[in-house]
């Protein structure tokens, strides 16, 4: 009988002490974290939810004055700091979740976590990790991508009657990348778990290509811009620039074929009052004098600048009588063309392996001039010398001449000064390592003076 009783009062005891354990765990844990509850591997058992709140605030308050800067391109858009984001830890609700251990509303679950928390049966894992106002992110990159976002575009190429009415270079767009952004934003938040300290993170994008491309788009070889040339025409009067303007209007479109001499009279045509152009000063027989179509030499020598950036034959090229101011507003002396029909031309050869096609603009707003040659690249280079200027003179002296046609005190310039000079620079061209073209270009300027009428008439 003995041997059966004690067993039985050993169980008895064994269960009494067992609930005298939970019952004492109970009343001492009522505000507290259950034992063997972790957060982020730190225990925080028999915590109160304050002490857990407390400690997640502490660890929030370090991360307020830290900042997260946004790069594109190697340059900073964007600076967000950490209050700016809320970017923090949920202090209240992660000390609710490990309150929550051992209180589930299920009643199996309740029991069980009770038991292997008090026993120490089980280790309680939970997770806090940082976050943030996410709509702010959101809301950035919505509005960066709309700022910078591009659409491809397409080449366009419409040839009619010897001439391309309709063209454009294909473009490739960009595309920032946000949901990658917003998925390295938010791994970036939590590397501030590990340390804390400012951090930057590289906003990205990718080129969106066009579906038709130049090459694509035309039977002429022509695939890409070969050279641009320039010219500043700051100073000229509004004659001077509508003249430039309708003779660079003959040139947009023009196709040079493959192997052909260039001529500049050919294209421009009749230059003269008929044609639309309007007097403005022009050097002619020796004199500075007003004339039909005085500007057009700025549109030769753009040209003539082009011409040499991309590296082709120059057959003729005439230097002016004198220094010209419009042309070294942006230039040394020496590259200038003049153009006088029927004698004085510029001439260039289209020796590139295609067509080249002539596109010009005219910048008003900045008093600027283009050329631009699209076409197909070869292995060539070109090397243009630095510009000797030597023999340089002053000006003649001013001249005053006598003119019955004005009334006496009256005094009109007719002609303007400018300093001469000799200009010379060499010009060479290689494909593959050969000599193709080798030019040396110079320039004679005489010195010129200033002409004044004086009126002689009552």
């Amino acid at each position: 009988m003995k041997w059966i009783l004690a067993p039985f009062i050993f169980f008895v005891l064994l269960t009494i002490l067992f609930l005298n354990k939970i019952v004492t765990e109970e009343r001492s844990l009522s505000n507290k974290i259950y034992p063997n509850v972790y957060v982020n591997n730190i225990n925080f058992g028999r915590k109160t939810k304050q002490e857990v709140a407390a400690f997640f605030s502490k660890k929030n308050k370090n991360l307020g004055e830290k900042n997260i800067t946004v790069l594109f391109e190697d340059q900073p858009i964007a600076t967000f700091s950490a209050q700016q984001l809320q970017l923090g830890y949920d202090a209240q609700g992660t000390a609710e979740r490990a309150f929550l251990i051992g209180r589930s509303d299920h009643k199996l679950s309740q029991l069980y976590q009770r038991f292997a928390t008090i026993f120490n049966w089980q280790k309680f894992s939970i997770e806090s990790h940082i976050d943030y106002d996410r709509s702010k992110i959101r809301d950035f990159i919505n509005e960066y991508s709309e700022q910078r976002n591009k659409p491809a575009k397409n080449a366009l190429f419409a040839f009619e009657n010897g001439r391309v009415v309709s063209f454009k270079q294909e473009e490739k767009g960009l595309e920032i990348n946000q949901e990658n952004f917003i998925s390295d934003f938010y791994k970036l938040t939590h590397s501030f778990e590990k340390e804390v300290k400012n951090r930057n993170i590289v906003l990205t994008s990718k080129v969106i290509e066009p579906e038709i491309t130049l090459a694509e788009s035309n039977d002429f070889g022509i695939e890409e811009l070969v050279a641009e040339g320039k010219s500043d025409f700051s100073g000229s009067i509004p004659e001077r620039i509508h003249n430039i303007i309708l003779a660079t209007s003959k040139f947009h479109g023009v196709l040079i074929p493959k192997d052909k001499v260039f001529s500049f009279n050919e294209i421009v045509g009749d230059i003269s009052s008929l044609t639309g152009y309007k007097q403005a000063y022009i050097i002619k027989a020796g004199k500075t004098v007003l004339g039909d179509g005085g500007g057009v030499c700025q549109v030769s020598t753009t040209l003539f600048r082009a011409a040499l950036n991309a590296g082709l034959p120059i057959i003729e090229r005439t230097p002016h009588a004198y220094r010209v101011g419009y042309y070294e507003n942006d230039s040394k002396p020496g590259f200038d063309a003049t153009v006088y029909a029927p004698s004085v031309d510029l001439k260039i050869k289209n020796d590139s392996p295609a067509s080249l096609l002539v596109q010009t603009e005219v910048d008003e707003a900045n008093n600027l001039l283009y050329f631009r040659f699209y076409g197909k690249k070869d292995e060539r280079s070109v090397e243009i010398s630095q510009v000797t200027v030597y023999d340089v003179l002053p000006p003649l002296p001013d001249l005053r001449q006598d003119d019955p046609t004005l009334k006496k005190g009256v005094v009109k310039q007719v002609d303007f000064p400018a300093w001469g000079a000799k200009a010379v620079f060499d010009y060479k061209v290689t494909k593959n390592g050969e000599s193709s073209f080798e030019k040396k270009f110079f320039s004679s300027y005489r010195p010129w003076q200033a002409v004044y009428l004086v009126g002689t008439a009552d």
